[in-house]
């Protein structure tokens, strides 16, 4: 069973760096891509990284060039190496797989709260 679990959230100030980690406890052969989404309040959840089976990375503009988004198969873990916080990039972190046998039935995790402060 697909469980997600994120850490590494917290407070830093802007400028610097953070880094979270999604753990899968379950299988990875039961997902497809996974991601990070984010929800900063007041606002909307939306997407801020994703990277398929394949590899293949899509960021949200706000987040290029200081976001890198990477995948470890064999650890069953995704990352999120965030640089260059900015305020604005004070939210809600969620982990996100894609459930490869029911589309659509997509797995989240509790989230983690990163706070930039300025």
């Amino acid at each position: 069973q697909v469980q997600l679990v994120e850490s590494g959230g917290g407070l830093v100030q802007a400028g610097g760096s953070l880094k979270l980690f999604c753990g899968n406890s379950g299988s990875m052969l039961d997902v497809n891509a996974m991601g990070w989404y984010r929800q900063a309040p007041g606002k909307q959840r939306e997407l801020v990284a994703t990277i398929s089976r394949g590899g293949t990375i899509t960021y949200a503009d706000t987040v290029k060039g200081r976001f890198t988004i990477s995948r470890d198969n064999a650890r069953s873990m995704v990352t999120l190496t965030m640089s260059s916080l900015r305020s604005e990039d004070t939210a809600i972190y969620f982990c996100n797989a894609e459930n490869r046998w029911h589309p659509g039935s997509d797995y989240w995790g509790q989230g983690t709260q990163v706070i930039v402060s300025s």
